[in-house]
């Protein structure tokens, strides 16, 4: 039997590397200072329970699939490292289990990334959020058509190289939707509902108040 970990997650400033600043300022403007800020702490909070459950994990079999990652062995172990150093707490995460036993895997195709970050540039200098509706729109669908394309290439990776008897653990960004592409025979076990995690950040972006907003919060960060 072939099993997966699944954890959806929410990106920090600091996994973002020198596109996280541009990002982060936008982001709070879009929502308000005071609403991004408590955003950042919950995430924070939500990193701090995932780290105290895969604690418990014996990492000595665990095959590592992580959003944004493009190499594995002796380089991939050289890209955690670095996005461990600059703050990002998944990283660290993911080297300290790299540290008890694990092994990081290729899951993402370089150039599909490489063009994701182009396209995160255009519009953070372009202000897509203020921009014409039809242009927003054009943004939008390109960068669905990008994600669905990811999804379809990080599902790829896991169906062909986790093997028989081998346990994956999957970071992946909760708006991505890679679980109905995997294969039937992998059991999967979501660590935090993917459904939930989306349904907060839909709140935080799209949402009035603050009621539905802390219940999802209460969620992401209770422990597992």
């Amino acid at each position: 039997m072939r099993s997966l970990l699944y954890v959806p997650i929410i990106h920090s400033q600091s996994d973002m590397g020198s596109l996280g600043l541009a990002i982060d300022q936008a982001s709070a403007s879009m929502v308000g200072e005071n609403r991004w800020e408590r955003h950042k702490d919950i995430v924070a909070r939500l990193w701090d329970v995932i780290e105290d459950y895969l604690a418990s994990v014996d990492a000595t079999n665990l095959k590592i699939y992580q959003d944004g990652l493009a190499a594995e062995r002796e380089l991939g172990r050289r890209v955690v490292e670095e996005a461990a150093r600059r703050g990002s707490k998944n990283h660290q995460i993911v080297l300290s289990l790299m540290n008890r036993g694990a092994e990081v895997r290729q899951t993402e195709d370089l150039s599909l990334l490489l063009e994701e970050g182009r396209q995160i540039i255009q519009a953070t200098q372009r202000g897509v959020g203020g921009q014409d509706p039809q242009d927003k729109r054009a943004y939008e669908h390109q960068k669905q058509v990008l994600t669905d394309q990811r999804d379809r290439f990080v599902a790829d990776r896991i169906n062909t190289t986790l093997r028989e008897g081998e346990i994956g653990l999957l970071f992946m960004g909760a708006y991505h939707n890679v679980l109905p592409l995997l294969a039937k025979d992998i059991l999967v076990t979501q660590v935090k509902d993917q459904h939930k995690v989306e349904s907060y950040f839909h709140e935080l972006l799209n949402g009035a108040g603050e009621g539905m907003l802390e219940q999802w919060a209460g969620y992401l960060t209770c422990p597992i």
